[in-house]
């Protein structure tokens, strides 16, 4: 194995020019977009987590989803138990890649008025989420 040594960023580098890889924050529960809201839920609960990351069958980031969007779906007057997580996933365009910078990001996330936004790597697989800052 092979060290790799990095040198430090300054402390007044500018953190729009950071990228997502350097402060984005760990992806979370990874789940199937074939699940049931119910059991998103209870995955959720379990995890003691507000989001999660959705993934098709071959891995591959699909997007993310809320307790309060999965909550809203379970109190609507069209749910059923067969719907599933992939039937509700909104903006599946909305990745950021991992030399994406903040500001990029931020723009981003800011203009499709997203709260979170995964961090992709080149075959889609999740590697973290930004999120805005409140």
């Amino acid at each position: 194995m092979t060290l790799v040594q990095t040198q430090p960023r300054p402390a007044d580098a500018d953190p729009a020019h950071r990228t997502a890889v350097e402060v984005m924050d760990a992806a979370g529960p990874q789940v199937c977009d074939d699940m049931s809201v119910e059991v998103a839920l209870a995955v959720m609960t379990a995890a003691r987590t507000v989001r999660l990351v959705v993934c098709d069958q071959d891995g591959q980031c699909t997007g993310l989803v809320t307790r309060t969007e999965l909550a809203a779906v379970r109190d609507s007057s069209d749910y059923t138990d067969r719907v599933r997580l992939r039937d509700i996933l909104g903006d599946h365009g909305s990745f950021a890649s991992p030399v994406t910078t903040m500001a990029e990001a931020e723009h981003a996330m800011r203009t499709r008025r997203l709260g979170v936004l995964p961090v992709v790597d080149e075959q889609g697989s999740a590697l973290g989420i930004l999120a805005l800052s409140r």
